[in-house]
């Protein structure tokens, strides 16, 4: 049976490490504990029964309660499975940062890492070169570069 938990949002590691020792302590049929990935203030407590997941949970602090009833795994499967999303981000690619330190700023990508969901780019602003690393859902393509190297050669023709 899996049950969503209620915790308080960014201590969601201490609630589970909490939880374990609990669940660990007294021998209760807690099978697994998740933190779902982008989403705050919640945990994914699989157990046997919900007697179970009330004492690994209950009077713990940063633990606020069980959401009502059980869920499937089909309703929570998009928060546990990582999708592999087509990315469309190529090296030489300018791209605008719509997130983190750097927002709205136009860099050039250096580097794709597909595997940890990461580019890395040289900051077009930058009186130096800097790499930096950068998330891909924080960065949105603005121009490519072959494309664009092939409108103007075909203008100069």
């Amino acid at each position: 049976m899996l049950f969503i938990i209620k915790v308080t949002t960014n201590k969601e590691e201490k609630a589970i490490e909490m939880m374990v020792q609990r669940t660990e302590k007294k021998n209760l049929q807690v099978y697994a504990l998740a933190r779902p990935h982008g989403l705050r203030g919640y945990i994914i407590l699989e157990a046997a029964d919900r007697e179970s997941a009330e004492e690994a949970a209950f009077n713990l602090p940063y633990v606020k309660g069980i959401v009502g009833k059980t869920v499937t795994y089909d309703q929570i499967k998009t928060m546990l499975e990582p999708k592999v999303e087509d990315i469309n981000i190529e090296i030489g690619d300018i791209i605008e940062i719509i997130g983190q330190t750097f927002k709205g700023e136009k860099a050039k990508v250096t580097r794709v890492d597909k595997t940890k969901g990461e580019v890395v780019v040289s900051l077009l602003g930058a009186s130096v070169p800097i790499p930096v690393t950068v998330k891909m859902d924080n960065v949105k393509v603005i121009r490519r570069e072959d494309k664009a190297e092939e409108q103007e050669s075909q203008n100069e023709s």
